[in-house]
């Protein structure tokens, strides 16, 4: 699944450690959301909309397949 989540993260300048940090989630995890490697589960997916104050449909593309 496509997601914004690099492009909103590095818009704040903020390091995958940072963002991991405030979602309480290791860099490991944040790495692989941003990669398309990992979809978040339901919970962590509101966690990030709530963290970058966008809905979740605004971050992640269920019809995409990452690249």
């Amino acid at each position: 699944m496509n997601n914004r989540v690099r492009e909103l993260r590095t818009a704040r300048d903020w390091s995958q450690g940072e963002l991991a940090e405030q979602l309480n989630v290791s860099r490991q995890t944040v790495n692989a959301i941003e990669t398309g490697k990992y979809d978040p589960s339901l919970p962590l997916a509101f966690a990030i909309a709530r963290l970058f104050d966008l809905t979740i449909e605004r971050i992640f593309d269920p019809d995409a397949k990452a690249s």
